[in-house]
């Protein structure tokens, strides 16, 4: 495979596979647009005229690859109607897309990105379903009613179960969506619509960093403010006209190196590496849980074809992205920077945290989210241990600290704590001798790690050799600017 395979997802229409009964064989382009996508356009070029004009600025047009090549259907599909004596579909899914795309839809059926519909029955969902929301949506497909909150926030991004009624019409809970793990009804899991907008599927869209921004942003994982705080989002703002977005081969160093993208960095080529629509397989850390975890380790807990790729492996992966702008002891150092933020996360915070969290269980009111604690520690580790790494990941200094690591101790010290100890005196109090136990524990590590060498200063503690250097570093910051 050269560098040039795989490139953007109109470029490999060159590779395009036609099915029996199209109006041209196998391995060429149609010669012309076939007579049902005439019919189509004839028609929608009045009714929705902005989708023609769309797919008219596409490669799609050039390649007389029109709406009933990518919409028809067969009857045993469960979406399938009868439309002006066609058979066809509303949603183009990554199979569909697959015909033509072949590797590109392998490479993101097997990344995380087409996972992100599996969110049902986790953590978040159940904020969104139950803590955030009611069961007052009734749809046909849920006669039992679902949340608004999740059915406009979480499934947009993530993706939704499209539910399929009579004669091929979607539930309206379930449609439209263009989240990113959208469960299709004809099995496939994801959207290319999500990144490729129908229905001209720019690839140079694709490329411009707001495009992720639009499910990568927020309080749990701020990557589109994160990069534009940092130097590259600044000299892409300041040089896109340089960026040759739309062009068919985008090889950074090559046809561009003013900025990188978000898209540089994980998927597009460099002179040493493919297109890849697999996001994962340059990261060598998944900042997702309490614990960062190896990326292979979270792919095999999909079951995906990354558990057997290492972390080493995609790691020098992105060091060849980085390597066409910066120099090895650059690279070398920004890794040990960002490596040190998540031990200092992990050891400072995250396992203290989760093991105080597991002794206070048993203290805990049920169910989860009914104590102002279960908030905070799920605030600590999910929206700021979160944004204290991805910003260390993407050099957004002022995300990492004072949206990161500043909010993390300041949540810790002054709310979880507190918390906890409050937890202690409850179960002190109880007449259960089990809660009277289970304070017990709960008190002796709360005193363990605060006692430990990472928050001994809360007890006013901190080993006098440190204090001793400390107080000299602040006598000479203040002789410096006391004047």
């Amino acid at each position: 495979m050269n560098r040039y395979s795989g490139g953007a997802l109109c470029a490999s229409l060159f590779a395009l596979v036609l099915t029996a009964g199209d109006p041209a064989e196998a391995g060429t382009f149609p010669s012309t647009l076939s007579e049902q996508s005439k019919e189509c356009i004839d028609c929608h070029k009045d009714k929705t005229p902005g989708i023609i004009e769309h797919w008219g600025s596409s490669k799609h047009y050039r390649a007389n690859v029109a709406c009933y090549e990518c919409h028809r259907a067969s009857p045993k599909d469960v979406d399938a109607f009868k439309h002006h004596g066609q058979t066809i579909a509303v949603i183009v899914s990554p199979r569909d897309c697959g015909k033509c795309h072949e590797k590109e839809v392998e490479e993101f059926t097997n990344s995380h990105h087409a996972k992100a519909g599996r969110i049902l029955g986790s953590l978040d969902n159940i904020l969104a379903e139950v803590v955030e929301g009611n069961q007052a949506l009734i749809t046909p497909g849920f006669p039992e009613g679902n949340s608004a909150a999740a059915v406009s926030g979480c499934w947009q991004c993530h993706g939704s179960q499209v539910k399929v009624l009579k004669e091929g019409k979607l539930d309206p809970a379930t449609w439209p969506n263009t989240g990113m793990g959208r469960l299709n009804p004809d099995g496939s899991e994801g959207s290319c619509s999500s990144c490729h907008t129908r229905h001209a599927f720019s690839v140079a869209q694709a490329r411009e960093p707001e495009n992720c921004g639009r499910c990568h942003m927020g309080p749990d994982h701020p990557q589109i403010e994160i990069y534009n705080e940092s130097k590259h989002g600044i000299l892409y703002r300041a040089n896109r006209s340089k960026m040759n977005l739309d062009k068919p081969k985008w090889i950074v160093g090559e046809d561009y190196d003013a900025a990188p993208t978000c898209a540089t960095c994980h998927m597009s080529a460099t002179p040493n590496q493919p297109v890849t629509h697999d996001i994962g397989l340059r990261i060598s850390w998944n900042n997702r849980p309490p614990i960062s975890v190896r990326p292979e380790v979270s792919d095999a807990k999909l079951g995906l074809p990354g558990a057997k790729i290492k972390w080493q492996t995609r790691r020098a992966k992105m060091q060849d992205v980085c390597s066409n702008c910066h120099n090895k002891q650059l690279i070398d150092s920004f890794y040990l920077q960002y490596d040190g933020l998540i031990e200092l996360y992990h050891d400072k915070f995250a396992r203290p945290g989760l093991a105080l969290m597991k002794l206070a269980a048993p203290l805990k009111r049920k169910p989860n989210f009914s104590e102002k604690i279960d908030f905070v520690w799920f605030e600590l580790w999910h929206h700021e241990g979160r944004r204290a790494r991805h910003g260390a990941s993407m050099m957004g200094p002022d995300i990492t600290h004072w949206h990161g690591t500043y909010e993390i101790a300041r949540n810790f010290y002054t709310e979880m704590i507190p918390e906890l100890y409050e937890l202690v005196e409850r179960g002190e109090r109880s007449k259960d001798k089990a809660k009277q136990e289970a304070a017990h524990k709960l008190k002796a590590k709360i005193d363990e790690v605060l006692n430990s060498k990472n928050h001994r200063w809360f007890l006013n503690k901190m080993d006098p050799k440190e204090k001793a250097r400390r107080a000299r570093r602040t006598s000479k910051f203040k002789s410096r600017y006391d004047k």
